[in-house]
């Protein structure tokens, strides 16, 4: 990203230099600071996930010839879903009367969890039909599988639940390497869902 700079303040920000001049793409640094033009450097000290996250506004300021990009401050998602009130503070109510509600970020973490533990035990269903269908054992190894993909989705879903903020959810997804760099192994708290 590039920044056009006149009388010491940001006018103009694009990604492609010919925005602002054709010949610009084939300055160097020199050449653009002479023109008014420098490459966006970004402080991204306030940057946090996104997924658990509402990163704050963008400020470009020049100072020092450097344009530097800084954010305000991240606030962490709501973690517990909301019932939605009208502006006189009463129950929002959608057209069958039910309660609006706006799911929490441990709701939506929650459901992420149940799709995933579905699409494991998605390739084994048919196992489950046949015996229901023709009396056909379902194999020990699936049967345990199919188990522990549902024991680890409860196990997942109350750690969720069970996380009082924000960081403390996020820290539940975080990778840490307990191996070497040599021989890395990457788990998180969370863990991590069985194989068949």
């Amino acid at each position: 990203m590039y920044a056009k700079i006149e009388d010491n303040i940001v006018v103009k920000v694009n990604s492609s230099l010919a925005s602002f001049s054709k010949a610009a793409p084939s300055w160097d640094a020199a050449q653009r600071a002479a023109n008014g033009i420098y490459e966006v450097v970004y402080d991204t000290s306030n940057k946090k996930d996104e997924r658990f996250y509402n990163n704050g506004a963008e400020t470009l300021t020049f100072a020092d010839d450097v344009v530097t990009a800084t954010y305000t401050p991240a606030t962490g998602k709501k973690l517990d879903d909301t019932n939605e009130v009208d502006e006189d503070g009463a129950a929002l109510l959608d057209e069958d009367g039910v309660q609006v509600v706006t799911l929490g970020l441990k709701s939506v973490e929650k459901k992420q969890i149940k799709n995933q533990a579905a699409g494991l035990l998605k390739d084994t269903d048919w196992y489950v039909v046949r015996n229901a269908e023709a009396g056909t054992v379902i194999p020990a190894d699936v049967a345990t599988f199919r188990a522990d993909v549902r024991t680890k989705s409860g196990t997942m879903e109350t750690a969720i639940d069970g996380a009082a903020s924000i960081e403390a959810l996020e820290a539940l997804f975080a990778y840490t390497n307990s191996g070497t760099d040599a021989e890395p192994n990457y788990t998180r708290p969370l863990g991590e869902f069985p194989k068949l």
